[in-house]
């Protein structure tokens, strides 16, 4: 087999449609580079590949061209400055997620030690980023325990203390919280999108035929969980926001708002626990 160089392997892998940043990525991946190496293909654009490294690099090509995400090929993601382990087992970590995090710092900013339930972990990601950037207790659970065993490896991975309870949704959870965090499914049964999420846990993305169901329960059952003055936060989908608000205002919540994420979208919505 004539070898092939970085510059033609990078331009195959475009040819079946995966753009050039991706094509970099799983590159170095194949190469066992690290993913701040991207300026290593350029200077050695003519270098021949070995023909494992070629040969690793076509699989994990084909892989993403058939939609699989790339988080789950190179078996990480980072979110909220961490780097979490991800595969099938759990969602890949949205940037858009990080408002959700952020809007937890912010309203337990003063509060000392505050303790945090993390509703629908998958991941880790939410309660994790929370424990790594502030001095908390978090609570986190799922109903999967693929996901948790997803969760515990990163929270130990991290050093972040993270407490996690197999519970679907308030089942199993005790005791009461200053914020309750919960980016759950929200994905209607029908949606057209759901086709190019695929390869990603179902039961995580959807939510009834209106995508509100697990929303709905969450907000009917929160104040249970919250202590005088406890805020309840949920990310969305990009047009669910007034209906979320509405749940809220309809359950008794005061101060109910929405955040926007970094592309301009209410993705959150929340509100305080005063009764």
């Amino acid at each position: 087999m004539i070898p092939i160089t970085v510059s033609q392997a990078l331009a195959a892998a475009q040819t079946l449609g995966l753009d050039r940043l991706d094509a970099q990525l799983l590159l170095l991946h194949a190469l066992g580079k690290p993913d701040t190496e991207r300026a290593w293909l350029l200077a050695h654009d003519a270098d021949a590949l070995a023909e494992a490294a070629a040969e690793a690099f076509r699989h994990v090509s084909l892989r993403r061209a058939a939609g699989e995400p790339l988080a789950y090929i190179v078996g990480y993601k980072d979110f909220f400055g961490l780097r979490l382990n991800v595969d099938a087992r759990v969602l890949v970590p949205r940037p858009d997620t990080e408002t959700l995090v952020q809007w937890v710092l912010d309203v337990t900013l003063g509060i000392v030690s505050p303790d945090i339930l993390d509703l629908g972990t998958g991941s880790g990601a939410v309660g994790i980023a929370i424990a790594h950037h502030v001095k908390c207790r978090v609570t986190a659970t799922d109903f999967s325990t693929d996901a948790l065993a997803v969760a515990s490896q990163n929270a130990a991975q991290l050093g972040a203390d993270v407490q996690f309870i197999h519970s679907n949704w308030f089942e199993k959870v005790g005791g009461q919280y200053q914020v309750i965090a919960s980016n759950p499914p929200y994905i209607a049964h029908a949606d057209p999108h759901l086709a190019a999420l695929m390869h990603e846990p179902l039961n995580a993305l959807v939510a009834g035929q209106d995508g509100l169901g697990d929303i709905r329960q969450i907000v009917d059952h929160a104040p249970e969980r919250l202590l005088t003055g406890g805020w309840l936060l949920l990310e969305h989908g990009h047009d669910q926001a007034a209906a979320v608000r509405g749940l809220l205002a309809s359950r008794g919540f005061a101060k109910v708002q929405s955040r926007m994420d970094l592309a301009g979208i209410a993705r959150c919505s929340g509100g305080q626990w005063d009764n």
